[in-house]
């Protein structure tokens, strides 16, 4: 017996299949994509940076401080100041740049017009040296890892280093500052690159005010590169 040939148009029918199914369109669009996880609030790892350097062991900085020097000013800025490390007056009131050096540092940001806490601050070492001397190169190594944590917490458009303590602690100790200040440099942390600007430490200039006028160069450079990147301070 021959099979019986089917015709393909015979299994075609004219009725709706799904013809009891109310259809339901939306003009949003279909996440395909997982949601991305939120980024930890920069206030949050500031905190757990600031217990971290607070629980280190075997610092004879931080026995003779009384206090942690951590930072100052506003955490959501785009430009960051490094400092060597806190004086007496820091040391007593717990934050950088307050003393005869920090007095100057203000005038010299109102120079460019910018208000102090309008950007943020820090130092390289966080407990006062004593006699305020200069961090020793175990010291400085020993912090510059917290600090290149500190930047990358802050994420800075632009990071002024201010004296050679906080130049040698991202550079090296193998360069001048008086050959370095004044052009920009590229610092690397975690693949990611900062832009950078080493100039004099305010004490230092209260030293040498003869160098003022270098700093004031390298002020004006600042203030040009802020305008470039359209940085709303």
């Amino acid at each position: 017996m021959a099979s019986e040939e089917k015709n393909q148009n015979n299994i075609i029918t004219t009725e709706p299949i799904l013809e009891n199914i109310e259809y339901i369109f939306d003009n949003k669009p279909i996440n395909r994509f997982k949601t991305k996880p939120k980024v930890e609030d920069a206030s949050i790892k500031l905190n757990e940076l600031k217990k971290e350097i607070e629980n280190i062991e075997n610092c004879e900085l931080k026995k003779n401080a009384s206090k942690i020097v951590f930072s100052d000013g506003d955490y959501k800025s785009k430009i960051m100041i490094v400092g060597e490390g806190p004086g007496q007056k820091e040391d007593q009131e717990g934050k950088p740049f307050v003393g005869d050096a920090g007095i100057l540092l203000n005038k010299m940001l109102k120079s460019i017009n910018i208000d102090r806490k309008k950007i943020y601050i820090t130092n390289v070492v966080n407990f006062r040296p004593p006699n305020n001397r200069k961090p020793e190169p175990s010291e400085i190594s020993k912090y510059s890892n917290f600090l290149r944590k500190h930047i990358a917490i802050i994420d800075p458009k632009i990071l002024i280093l201010m004296g050679s303590t906080a130049m040698e602690s991202l550079f090296g100790s193998n360069i001048k500052i008086t050959k370095e200040r004044g052009s920009w440099k590229d610092l690397i942390i975690n693949n990611k690159t900062y832009l950078c600007m080493i100039t004099f430490h305010p004490a230092y200039l209260l030293r040498q005010p003869e160098n003022k006028k270098f700093s004031w160069t390298d002020l004006k450079e600042i203030r040009k590169k802020i305008d470039q990147l359209n940085i709303v301070l």
